[in-house]
């Protein structure tokens, strides 16, 4: 199915050339937005008229004569100092609405005319370790982005870089060496909780052991050597923690009823044959210097609070690599390997001027330039009612699976409290409290710049009242209630008819499904296309007010009509909601 043309684009092409028409020498930019005074207003004539020379006015009322209204635009009117003001036909509305409806996959959305490829650093848990909140912003935002990138026609990579490697495990492997059968499962499988709880017992033993008797002490930090030098027997034991890892990372990204797969997870230790080459490399083109027997990067932006330089250490004086190393031998994987065009990692804005070091080394070493570029996509803090980062009473960090598992409770409670009006079974109202309890916790994620922190208020998020993926899923649901209640009515376009002021607005917003979207996928902002739905969801909710869909009083043709027009809504609401990771019920 071929792209459907926006009618802002349309507007744009006609006023384009009644610009060059006007000033066959000017550069034709309308500078086409919407408005609340018309459909849209051009407010491109004042720059102009500025290099022109000419009265604004004058010239707008020129530009004016050589617009060819008819099939899209309505009327042109000049205002104030020059803008235009355009309004568009009912007639291009309907048409443009239908050809959309058509497409019933992409709903006219085009793919972008150069796409490239761009590996997604996101989800990166720690072996070994439970996942907690922070580790959240990550996973949803990067998971966002994918689908977003993905749906415009870009081929993404994605990328899991856990914390699978370091000093940390030689303790873990000599504990488990010495108790080989602390993670048997003894041929049964294991919940992501049980192998969670395997891990903890085994580290909080490890640590006790290892904090309690220096030859076990000693023994672990030899391990850390033989796991470095690749002994097999200890990376065979490394291996196990890494799978029962695994099996709890995936049960947990089960829940947040997101994909992970098994193939994308390249860690830390994916990278340890680069390591040494990487430090060579940048030695030998002078990127990198040695400094008190560390390998070190040096920034003339980059000081201590003594006013002393700060460097990128690369490798330790012991001989040791440090994050750095791992971060900078996966850019030249990922651009010389993968040959992605742009690296996007979303990682903790705290991390900023780690990788902002790690970037401009890369642009020193030759890895990075204007055809291969990397970006952050930093993301603020969880924070609690009080505006704290997020913890428990106890001031611990909260486990991501509890944080979840209250999300899902609260929401079935309030699936529950409506299931009778909407006659959902047992099974409907445990299935709709996990997408509503999640997609909750996803979208007030997601609606907030990532940039910012947000608080977490799990009260708000499963209103069905204010800017929540609940109301969004309830609108949904909604237009499913409507085309349910239509018997033989189908929808079907009827460019003939005169629109009311609601339909005209909802066909409009319907418009700019494409454009936000694009939008928000090159700007890597989920919160862009969270905020467009929003106001999607508020114009459905206008016009189901001022617009009765399937009253005896409106003529066939009109049903029909609104029939396609807000099954439209509830197709962009399913897509969108879907490019942002949340799953929208049939009834609610």
């Amino acid at each position: 199915m071929a792209s459907v043309t926006s009618l802002s684009h349309s507007v744009e092409q006609h006023l384009s050339s009644a610009i060059s028409a006007t000033l066959p020498e000017a550069s034709a930019d309308p500078l086409l937005r919407r408005s609340d005074r018309a459909d849209f207003q051009a407010n491109g004539i004042l720059a102009l008229a500025k290099k022109a020379k000419a009265n604004p006015r004058e010239l707008a009322t020129q530009v004016v004569a050589n617009v060819v209204a008819g099939d899209v635009i309505k009327e042109i009117e000049v205002s104030g100092p020059g803008f235009l003001n355009v309004t568009v036909t009912d007639r291009a509305i309907t048409e443009n609405l239908a050809a959309r409806y058509a497409d019933a996959e992409r709903l006219g959305v085009p793919r972008s005319p150069q796409p490239g490829t761009t590996v997604i650093d996101y989800a990166q848990p720690n072996v070994a370790k439970e996942m907690h909140v922070g580790h959240l912003r990550s996973a949803v935002i990067g998971d966002a982005t994918v689908r977003m990138l993905e749906f415009t026609g870009e081929s993404v990579v994605r990328r899991h870089h856990i914390g699978d490697w370091g000093t940390q495990f030689g303790m873990l492997i000599q504990y488990l060496d010495e108790h080989p059968h602390e993670l048997d499962h003894k041929d049964t499988q294991v919940s992501g909780e049980e192998a969670m709880s395997n891990l903890d017992r085994l580290y909080k033993a490890a640590r006790k052991l290892f904090d309690a008797d220096e030859e076990f002490k000693t023994r672990a930090r030899r391990r850390v050597v033989d796991l470095q030098a690749g002994e097999p027997r200890t990376l065979a034991i490394w291996q196990k923690f890494v799978d029962e890892s695994k099996i709890y990372f995936f049960s947990v990204f089960e829940k947040l009823d997101m994909e992970i797969r098994d193939a994308d997870i390249v860690g830390e230790s994916g990278y340890n044959d680069m390591l040494a080459e990487t430090c060579r490399l940048l030695e030998e083109s002078g990127v990198a210097v040695r400094s008190e027997g560390a390998l070190c990067v040096f920034f003339d932006d980059v000081k201590g609070p003594d006013g002393n330089p700060v460097p990128l250490i690369v490798q330790k004086s012991d001989g040791g690599y440090g994050y750095a190393a791992t971060d900078l031998s996966a850019i030249r994987d990922r651009v010389f390997d993968i040959k992605a065009s742009t690296l996007l990692y979303v990682v903790d804005a705290r991390q900023s001027l780690h990788f902002k070091m790690v970037f401009e080394t890369a642009r020193r070493a030759g890895w990075l330039n204007d055809q291969v570029k990397a970006h952050q996509l930093a993301f603020g803090t969880v924070l609690g009612k009080d505006g704290k980062p997020f913890k428990t009473r106890e001031g611990e960090t909260i486990k991501l699976v509890d944080l979840l598992d209250e999300a899902v409770d609260r929401a079935t409670a309030v699936v529950r409290d409506k299931a009778e009006k909407v006659g959902l079974s047992e099974q409907e109202i445990e299935e709709n409290g996990r997408y509503v309890g999640i997609g909750a916790v996803k979208y007030a994620d997601l609606s907030t710049s990532a940039v910012r922190d947000y608080k977490f208020d799990l009260d708000q998020m499963v209103s069905l009242n204010g800017d929540t993926s609940v109301y969004l899923q309830y609108a949904y649901a909604r237009v499913q209630s409507i085309l349910r209640k239509a018997g033989e009515a189908r929808p079907v376009a009827h460019p003939e008819l005169e629109l009311a002021p609601a339909e005209r607005a909802l066909g409009l917003h319907l418009d700019q499904f494409g454009e936000t979207v694009a939008e928000a996928a090159a700007e890597y902002a989920p919160h862009k296309l969270a905020a467009y739905l929003y106001q999607l969801a508020s114009h459905l909710t206008t016009f189901y007010d001022q617009c009765h869909v399937l009253s005896p009083d409106n003529a066939p043709e009109v049903v029909a009509n609104r029939l396609l027009l807000v099954d439209l809504t509830a197709r962009t609401l399913r897509r969108g909601m879907a490019l942002l990771g949340i799953r929208t019920p049939e009834r609610l």
